[in-house]
């Protein structure tokens, strides 16, 4: 395999080469579960899918392990559990039970492990002690705070000095900071939110050492790849990576390569010309766009550009999706009498892929396939389905019988009214008789059925429900 990835803390592509093949691990920072998740919370998910899938294809399917952390200890969790009168975990359970059935819905595979801050506490508490005895954190009021000071590899990871990184970003000027930059570890928690007992005192962890300690508890150290979207870079990720490495290590600098060989971050997806967030009010949720389109269609949206450069999202982006998606599943549904002669994924194919992850060229091979199932040769048209098949597997695409990818939620009586007015709209047309013709096609749009004219003929399929 000749996987090369962008690494953040390198600035620049190189060949993935794991710690041990036999062990191939990957961690990805996932959601805080106190509403539905948006669109933009399902790029990282989706994105990751993808190299999770291509890990698992080159290194087999036992020897990849991938987690992805659920933060179930949060204001914002804290706040709806006080706003429904509920204790925490009624909100968290709801959630994560939502998050996992859209994230199927968009064709990703469920991580190996998805651990919980609540389930990591004595994990928590013990690395925050190490730190607090290997001179990196300190106990001040009721706080525990990382010594951004005593680490000299602070600000590595987002590429700025330390003085840089406090200037051009908000932070939590407290008295009992030693410097503006330290960031909390565990603190008191307020009236009505959860608490846990401490050597410190009673209280909850910060966001940052969440991460490292189910790093450690899931996967060990060091990691091979660790992902997450650009927004983390900093602060979270260079939080953790400090804490991480001090912990481990202790604080005197040059071990970062010890805590994740490999960091990806993937691109901000916007609505119109700002990031869509909930902060904002412009997102778009998964759970209410699955029932406007299929799952399968909402993840070629996320993956028609490079994962680390921006996405806009709209409608449009959609349409065109289920349109791609419509060539390709046609190209099948013609070529149903086809033996694949191969279940191997294009070998064109996986070198985009393997190109840090190049999607958008991926799926121009995937229509290139098509384009040779449609006009190969017998034994061309073999290759090229049982390699589009299995590419658009490797991908998370093509994963619906051809039939249903147009028909879905059309019953047998259905499908016999609406083939028999096909059939009648063709004789119609071959007489040239075009009232008769247009008022089929009326018929067909009431009963919520588009018809797709093409060289070899008509085929329809049932609208998407507005």
């Amino acid at each position: 395999m000749s996987l090369n990835l962008y690494d953040t803390m390198a600035r620049a592509k190189r060949p993935f080469v794991p710690a041990d093949p036999k062990r191939v691990t990957m961690y990805v920072c996932g959601p805080t579960v106190y509403n539905y998740a948006h669109i933009g919370n399902a790029r990282p998910v989706v994105v990751f899918d993808v190299l999770f899938r291509l890990l698992r294809h080159a290194y087999g399917e036992e020897a990849v392990l991938y987690a992805a952390n659920v933060t179930d200890v949060d204001d914002k969790i804290n706040a709806k559990a006080q706003a429904e009168g509920v204790a925490i975990d009624v909100i968290t359970e709801r959630y994560i039970e939502i998050y996992n059935r859209d994230m199927a819905t968009l064709g990703a595979l469920r991580p190996t492990f998805q651990p919980r801050a609540t389930q990591t506490m004595d994990a928590i508490q013990a690395m925050i002690a190490t730190l607090v005895q290997k001179g990196g954190a300190y106990a001040a009021e009721g706080h525990v705070l990382f010594d951004t000071q005593a680490y000299p590899d602070y600000g590595k990871l987002s590429g700025r000095s330390l003085e840089d990184l406090i200037a051009g970003a908000r932070v939590d000027v407290a008295p009992y900071k030693r410097h503006p930059a330290d960031f909390v570890l565990w603190k008191p928690s307020k009236p009505g939110e959860p608490v846990w007992e401490s050597p410190w005192g009673p209280g909850r962890p910060g966001w940052h050492i969440e991460c490292s300690a189910m790093i450690e508890q899931a996967l060990g150290l060091p990691i091979d790849i660790h992902g997450g979207g650009n927004d983390l870079i900093f602060p979270h990720h260079e939080n953790e990576l400090a804490q991480g490495v001090c912990a481990a290590h202790g604080c005197e600098g040059g071990h970062t390569g010890d805590y994740a060989r490999y960091w990806l971050h993937n691109g901000f997806l916007n609505f119109g010309s700002e990031k869509m967030s909930k902060s904002l009010g412009n997102v778009v949720l998964v759970h209410d766009l699955v029932k406007q389109a299929p799952g399968e269609a909402v993840r070629w949206a996320l993956l028609v550009g490079h994962y680390r450069a921006p996405l806009e999202w709209s409608g449009e982006l959609i349409e065109q999706a289920r349109k791609s998606l419509d060539r390709l599943y046609g190209a099948l549904r013609r070529a149903a009498d086809v033996t694949p002669s191969t279940d191997a994924p294009a070998p064109k194919f996986l070198a985009a892929l393997e190109d840090d992850l190049n999607t958008a060229q991926a799926m121009a091979e995937l229509f290139a396939l098509a384009s040779a199932l449609e006009t190969g040769s017998p034994e061309e048209k073999a290759r090229a389905k049982g390699e589009l098949l299995a590419s658009g597997r490797l991908m998370g695409f093509l994963q619906s019988d051809p039939e249903a990818w147009f028909q879905g939620g059309a019953d047998e009586d259905l499908k016999t009214r609406v083939e028999a007015l096909i059939a009648a709209r063709i004789e119609a047309r071959s007489a040239k008789d075009w009232p008769r013709a247009d008022a089929i096609r009326d018929e067909l749009n009431a009963l919520n059925v588009e018809v797709m004219d093409s060289a070899t003929g008509a085929t329809w399929r049932l609208k998407e429900p507005s």
